[in-house]
Parts: structure tokens; sequence; C-alpha cells
């Protein structure tokens, strides 16, 4: 007692350091982010300044680009739309006009380096290189060919409407091509121009149409062209340095990745790359940096200084806190947490519940608590049969994936087992829930691979909500238990929501719990045979015990509800080593005849199943032989080797096996081959149904013949009519078991069937 106040003392002088020392490390952090947001914002901007540098001159060149190509287009308009040139062209003496008007006049006067003379279809009449016209006998001197697709692309852009301008006004038929005519009857000048190769680089091409300028009627089809083609030389490349005041311009045939040259790609019509210029950048980032370097340098200084003192201060308060802040904050986390998945614990929970309903009491408007409860089904199976290792995995495993696929305004819990509790605040009620509970059901759909095992495990879920159903959290948590053992008893793999009449059938539940446990005790259980006979003349072939309960104050109780409540409670293992107890006690002495028993899946998946089953035929002296075990098509989908194992030593020892309700589960040629049954029991829904429906007939059939081409027996059950004993016999069944020969009876009764009696015939009832 008397040293609570100087720990107390002692806390809050941690607390005041940690304090101090958190101003420290925030005014730190300040200065860290100051300094990096201004070194970032500095250098962002002579990125930028530099960056609108690169694209203003690229922009200038490819203007300059552009310029040139009009430059030449226009040349070409200027003195090719003229009469003399329509008539010339096409005359006899035009080598003479066109090598003054022509190859002269552009090539002497305007530099350009190929002409050529083209029809409107892009056929080749004559060319120049130069000035100087190439002789009709070397026409392939004048290399036109590879340009030859190009210059049809480019008369045929001419050619479309929009290119002809605003002073087109009327299209009229020229030979083979509409052409446009201005306002005064004129055909008007059509053109276009591009970069293409020439010689390994880039050059402008450009075709203009020769038209007349003053006397349409000299036009009597469709226009020439001429192509005019300038390299861009050394000549372009001067101009381009001259009129940019750009440095060492080069024609690049492959980019560089030099940061002090700039680069702009040289396209052709159909967007590909054929060069590059390249020119010595000029960013005006480097000069901001050098005229702003030493206030810079002089911010650093006083920066590093300040890190210094602060991370000597830092240290200092840092060394007499966190030892003592570690281990409080261990202790309170381990107090609130489960150590195995990380999540809240129950008195975690049961705290924030508590917080959140009194909240929502306050104020309504916040909606409802909805408190989840989930069980992971059969886990009990899972360790008793892969270990508790692959246990401990698997509630792991669950809990990430709830946590991961949960929004985050959820709280998970975990109370220890395979329990996991859930709290959502929400609105909406019943819709609410159910919105829930669907999403809790998808989590388990994906199954969980540990240490090789791929399980496919599901989840039950109880919900109920509060205030609406209660404001203490204890009763609203019981209230949600109630709900998942519902859905437990429903089947498991799905969700109930709580409602009142529940808390009823759950005492009724727990109550017939404990008095199953007393009936197994006190030997209070019974067994009843119903005959096996043969199909052929009725003759008993062996009998299926059956389990019944005999209750003092219920009367008797069907095993349609006792079972399931024994699956839930665990009781089915020490209720099934009784029924085999009873069946092979009662049975020993019985003349010679088959017994049919069942075998709960969890009986099957049992460590020590054949060892106990063992035990228990040294104790009663029964023979194995006279023995079917009975197992569900249920047990066969787990596949796994200890299920295959204890089948196979339960026929080592002499049992038969008998595969149950074949048809109505999850039937599969599989395992069918995987182990050989002696028998096949088909389910007594597809007899039932066999004399009005052809399609169960039908299937019937393909089970009895599935069946004898295996070598297993087939057994019909719930025969109850002639008709349908007739049915089955034809369909192939070797042996019946119905009520149209017996129901189930007590052990004496069996017993007497046995005797020297004649067979019973098939349309006789006889009730036990």
């Amino acid at each position: 007692m008397g040293k609570a106040p100087s720990t107390n003392a002692a806390r809050r002088h941690a607390t005041g350091g940690a304090n101090a020392g958190w101003i420290v490390v925030a005014t730190f952090l300040a200065l860290v982010a100051l300094t990096a947001a201004l070194v970032a914002a500095f250098r962002n901007s002579t990125d930028i300044a530099d960056q609108f540098a690169r694209e203003e001159e690229q922009h200038l060149v490819q203007r300059f680009l552009e310029r040139s190509e009009r430059q030449i287009l226009e040349t070409g308009a200027l003195q090719l739309v003229w009469d003399e040139a329509v008539t010339k062209l096409r005359a006899p003496d035009a080598e003479v006009w066109a090598r003054d008007y022509i190859a002269g006049y552009f090539g002497g006067s305007h530099r350009i380096d190929r002409i050529y003379h083209v029809g409107i279809s892009g056929q080749l009449v004559r060319c120049w290189k130069g000035s100087q016209a190439v002789p009709s006998g070397a026409a392939q001197d004048c290399r036109y060919d590879p340009l030859q697709s190009t210059v049809q692309d480019l008369i045929n852009r001419s050619l479309r409407k929009d290119a002809a301008g605003k002073d087109a006004r009327v299209w009229r038929r020229q030979g083979t091509v509409n052409w446009p005519y201005d306002a005064q009857g004129l055909p008007l000048s059509l053109g276009a121009s591009a970069m293409v190769p020439v010689d390994g680089g880039p050059a402008i091409i450009a075709v203009a149409s020769v038209v007349p300028d003053a006397t349409p009627s000299v036009l009597k089809g469709a226009p020439d062209y001429i192509v005019l083609v300038r390299k861009l030389d050394q000549r372009v490349i001067a101009d381009l340095q001259s009129s940019l005041l750009l440095e060492d311009v080069r024609i690049l045939m492959a980019p560089t990745s030099a940061a002090t040259r700039n680069l702009l790609s040289i396209r052709d019509p159909r967007g590909h790359t054929i060069a590059w210029l390249s020119w010595k950048t000029k960013p005006p980032g480097p000069a901001i940096l050098r005229q702003t370097a030493p206030l810079l340098a002089i911010y650093i200084l006083f920066f590093v200084g300040v890190v210094a003192g602060g991370a000597i201060i830092v240290r200092r308060m840092r060394r007499t806190t966190s030892e003592l802040m570690a281990s409080e904050a261990q202790a309170q986390h381990n107090a609130l947490h489960d150590a195995m998945s990380g999540l809240p614990n129950r008195a975690h929970f049961m705290q924030r519940l508590r917080q959140e309903l009194a909240a929502c009491v306050a104020r309504r408007e916040l909606g409802d608590v909805f408190v989840a409860y989930v069980d992971i089904d059969r886990f009990k199976v899972v360790n008793d049969t892969l270990g508790h290792h692959v246990g401990d995995e698997l509630v792991r495993q669950v809990a990430i994936r709830l946590r991961r696929s949960l929004p985050l305004g959820d709280f998970l819990s975990r109370f220890g087992g395979d329990e996991f509790v859930l709290m959502r605040r929400s609105t909406g009620g019943k819709a609410a829930a159910d919105m829930l509970g669907r999403q809790l059901m998808a989590m388990a759909q994906e199954p969980f691979i540990i240490s090789g095992h791929s399980l496919d495990i599901s989840l039950s879920c109880g919900i109920s909500w509060g205030p609406e159903q209660s404001e203490d959290p204890g009763e609203l948590l019981r209230r949600a238990d109630i709900a998942l053992y519902r859905a437990k008893q429903r089947g498991r793999a799905r969700y109930r929501r709580f409602t009142r009449d529940m808390d009823a059938s759950v005492k009724l539940r727990r109550e017939m719990e404990m008095e199953l446990r007393r009936a197994i005790a006190r030997d209070e259980l019974t067994l009843a045979f119903q005959p096996i006979v043969t199909a052929a003349d009725g003759r008993i072939e062996g009998f299926e015990a059956l389990l019944r309960w005999p209750h003092p104050e219920r009367g008797w109780i069907r095993p349609g509800l006792f079972v399931p409540v024994a699956e839930q409670a665990g009781l089915m293992i020490p209720l099934g080593a009784w029924v085999l107890r009873r069946v092979f006690t009662e049975c020993r002495d019985w003349p010679d005849c088959d017994i049919s028993v069942n075998l709960s899946p969890l009986q099957i998946m049992a460590n020590d199943f054949l060892q106990s089953i063992d035990d228990l035929v040294r104790e009663t002296g029964a023979d194995p032989r006279r023995f079917v075990l009975e197992v569900t098509e249920g047990i066969m989908l787990d596949r796994s080797d200890h299920v295959v194992d204890v089948l196979k030593g339960l026929k080592y020892r002499g049992f038969r096996i008998a595969l149950d309700d074949f048809g109505i589960g999850y039937s599969s040629l599989s395992y069918l081959r995987s182990f050989q049954f002696d028998r096949i029991k088909i389910d007594r829904s597809f007899v039932q149904n066999i004399e009005a429906d052809l399609d169960a007939h039908a299937i019937l059939r393909a089970i009895v013949s599935l069946g004898h081409t295996l070598r297993m027996k087939v057994v019909a059950e719930g025969v109850e009519t002639p008709m349908q004993r007739a049915l089955v016999q034809a369909a192939g069944c070797q042996m019946i078991q119905g009520h149209l020969f017996w129901e189930a009876m007590p052990a004496q009764d069996a017993r007497a069937l046995l005797g020297d009696v004649p067979a019973i015939a098939p349309a006789k009832v006889v009730n036990g």
C-alpha cells in the first residue's frame, strides 16, 4: 500500500519524460519534413523548368520543319498554276521547256534534290536530279520506286474534299477524278507534303498539281503532279541552327540517352520514326542551382546543428522511459489479446461490447450492435485425426481470413478453442443480420491448406443484436450462443438469427443431452431389428440393427431427434460403442444370418476406432464374419488415408462393408473404385417414387447395373408395396428391406423368425 504513491509518481515522471521526448521528436520530424519539402520543391521546380525548356525547343524545331514543308509546297504551287505548264508538260518538246521552267527553277533556284513528273495515279512520266534531266533509258536512276506509294498517298490526301479549303465552290469531273473549282471557274491548286526516308536519311517530299491559271479549257483530263524532294542536309541543318539559335544540331538514326541533348523524332505519314534531330539543350536548372547554392548550404549547416542537438536530447530521454513503456504496453496487450491468434480476447470484447451498447442506448440513431458467435464445424475431428498442431494452425488461418475479409469497423475476437465472436455496428435489424451471416458463411468457401492437407471446413454462426433484443452484454452474448447451437442443430454450415422461441428449444436440447448421457450410462437404450430378405423368394438373409430410445417420460424418441444431439454433445463415440457391444452380445448365438450395423463418421475418424472394435470383439466373443458395417457416402468425401486404412482394417478383420443411402449424397465412381464395398444400399427415396417416376426407375436400374459390374450386392430399402417389390426385383436388386415384409422388431421376435419356419410370402405383412 505504501509503495503506491511512489509508483504513481514514477509513472507521472515517465509520462512527462515521454511527452517531452515526443515534443522533441515532433520538432525534429517537422524540421526534416520542412527540409525535405524545400529540397523536393526546389528540385521539382528546376526539373519542371528544364522540362518546359526542352518541350519549347522541340516545339520550335517541329514548327521549323512544318514551315519548311509549307515553303516547298507553296513554291511548287506558285510555279505550277500556269496554263503553259499544263500544255507544255504533255507536249512533244516538253523536255526542253521543263529544263528551264521546272528543273531549272526548282533544282537551281530552290535547291530541290529530286523532281518527278507523275500522273494522277502516281505513275512516273519523267524525272530530274537537281536541274539535270534523267534520260528516258535510265529511269532506274530516278530511284522513284521506293517513293511511289508515298506519292500516291499524298496525291489521294490532296484530293480529299477537306483539303480543298474554303475556295472550292464546285467539283467537276476531270478524267478519273473530281476536281474543285473556285468562284471564277478555275481549277484549284492541290498538294500535300510529308517527311520520308531518302538515301538513308530524312527528306521533305511535296506533291503539287499542275493546273491552268487563266484558261480552264486547256485542262483536258486529270491534272498531272510535280513531286519535289528536299533532303535534310547540312544546309537545312545550318538554317535550323541559325534560325532557332541552337547548338550542335545533328541527324541521328538511333536515339541518344545523353542528358545534355534534346531529341525530336521525324515521322513519316504512317507515324513511323525515320530519324531523330538531336541538339545540345539549354536547361535553366543548373543556372538557378548555381545562384541558390550558397543559401542552401547555410540552411543545411543550421539543420545539421539542430538535428545533432535534438538527437542527443531524444536519446537521453528515451533511455529512461523506453523500458517502462514497453513493459506496460506488452502487459496491457497480453491482458486483452489472445496469444495464438493475436485477436482481442473475451475480456477485451466484453469491455468493448459494454461501451458500444451504452452508446447505442444513449443515442438510438446510432443503430444496433450485432454480435455474431462463430464456431468451426467438426473442429474436434481435425484435432483428433490430424493433430493439435494442425488444429492450432487452422485457428490462426481462420482468424487471418476473417480479419482480412471483414470491414475495418468490425471488432473480431477469439474466446478460445475454435470460437470467434464478431461485433458490428449497423442498422437494419434482421436484414443487417442476414447480410452479416452471409458474409461469414462465404469466408469458408475456399479450402485451407495446412501441412499438405486441404481442409474443406465450414462455419456455423449465431447472431443477436441489441439494444433491441437486450441491453445487457452478457445476455446478448448468451443469445448469440443459443442461435449458434440452433445453426449446428440444423446441420451446420449455416447461420441463424436469435428468436425468442430458441430459449425453450435450447433448454429442451440441453435436457435431452443430459438425459441421453444418463440413458447410455444406465443402459436404458434398446435395439430393434428389421429383416432383410432375398428379392426372389422372400427368404430372410439377415437383419439391420436399429437404435431405439424408450424414454420413461417422453415415450419413444426417434433417432432423428436424439442422434443430432449426440453428435453436437460429443456422445457419438460412446453411443456407437454401446450399439456395437449390444449387437455383438445379443446376436452372438443367433443362427447363421447377416447382422448389419450403422457406423457414425465420427467413430471412423477416431484414431483408436480399430483398437476399440478389437477390444469389443474379444470382450463379446463375436464373429466379425457375420456382421456388415454400414457407412454413409459422406465419410468417403474426406478421401484421407485414415478413412481408407480404417475400412481396409475392418475388412481384414472379417467384417463386410456396405455403402448406405447410396445416391442421395455425393455419389462418385472414384471412391467406388478406390475401395471394394460388399454391398450398396439404395436409398428409400428412389424406391418410393419408382411406381410413378420413370427417371427414378432409370436411376435405380443404373445403380443396380453399376453394383453388379463392381461385384457388389444391391439392397433396396423402403419397399412398401408389391409393385415396388416387383420393380426393384426386375431392376436386379438381390435383397429387399421394408415394411412390405416386416417392420423393425425387438430382438426376441427377430430371433424367433430364424427358427424352422417357411419363407414368408412377399404379399403378407407381419408387424413386429
